[in-house]
């Protein structure tokens, strides 16, 4: 009697590797939206640290004033391509770059909007929780502790904005 020694992979080896590949696979699938989402909230909440610097250094040339639209009573905000108030315009232009500016852009390539509400006269939540691209701003608020609401300030030079990042988080950021 010969022996014959055939060499090879048993089925259960292969189906073994298959297994521990399929679970490597999976869990790069899952885990790199919430990574690329994560970073591109890190950038949107770096975005709104610039603008909120844009704020500041808008009411250092002003003599303290804050862009306001025409009628400070009123919700305003700038889109481009619809009637859009000129004096927030005009911010978004000067301190914050041109419409077509990268600055200007969320890092999933949607132009930003500037939408300015009326001081509140209580906390509130001023989000949709959902992302819609409009950075809220706030005259004489503040942020409150409660994550995502705005809250009176103290004085005209107060200022909060407010962005709803991805994944229903918030950002509310002040300079107070």
């Amino acid at each position: 009697m010969t022996k014959t020694n055939k060499k090879g992979f048993t089925i259960i080896e292969v189906v073994l590797v298959l297994a521990i590949a399929g679970l490597i696979f999976l869990m790069v699938f899952i885990a790199l939206p919430a990574l690329q989402r994560s970073q591109r909230n890190t950038r949107r909440r770096q975005d709104m640290a610039r603008i909120l610097s844009a704020f500041n250094d808008y009411s250092s040339n002003n003599n303290g004033k804050m862009p306001l639209p025409a009628d400070k009573t009123k919700k305003a905000s700038v889109s481009y391509g619809g009637s859009d108030d000129a004096s927030l315009k005009a911010f978004m232009n000067r301190y914050i770059g041109d419409e077509n500016s990268e600055q200007r852009m969320d890092p999933d390539g949607t132009k930003y909007k500037l939408g300015f509400r009326p001081a509140p006269t209580k906390e509130a939540s001023h989000g949709e929780n959902k992302l819609n691209h409009t950075i809220y701003y706030f005259i004489n608020a503040s942020c409150s502790d409660t994550e995502g609401n705005v809250k009176p300030g103290k004085g005209e030079r107060e200022i909060a904005i407010f962005y709803n990042l991805e994944g229903g988080a918030v950002y509310c950021g002040d300079n107070s």
